[in-house]
């Protein structure tokens, strides 16, 4: 009786270091994809996409990229008021800044 115990007790654990192993990647899967997908975001807003290495902080690191996502002046409104009201768009933006008007939409008198 004392080695089926033994074998059974094994069994189980080397069940539940296989599945917390899982767990692990999964978990660690997930906090990549979450970092590269506020990169992106906060790349795409203007911001400095390594903002996304916020989500790196446990537990509340992806509340506050998305905090910081809704409350927050991003950068590129600046631009397309600078471009609405005809001035300059600031320089560190990229090339597609500002954007132009849809076809039909513009302005100037034909």
């Amino acid at each position: 009786m004392h080695d089926s115990t033994d074998s059974m007790t094994g069994a189980a654990t080397a069940g539940l270091v296989g599945m917390f192993g899982m767990i692990a990647v999964i978990g660690i899967a997930l906090t990549i994809f979450f970092v590269w997908l506020f990169w992106r975001i906060f790349a795409r807003t203007g911001q400095n996409g390594a903002l996304g290495l916020l989500c790196l902080i446990p537990s509340v690191g992806p509340l506050i990229c998305l905090l910081m996502l809704a409350f927050s002046r991003w950068p590129i409104e600046d631009a397309i008021a600078a471009h609405a009201y005809g001035t300059t768009p600031p320089t560190n933006y990229p090339p597609s800044f500002p954007p132009t008007d849809p076809p039909g939409t513009s302005v100037m008198p034909s």
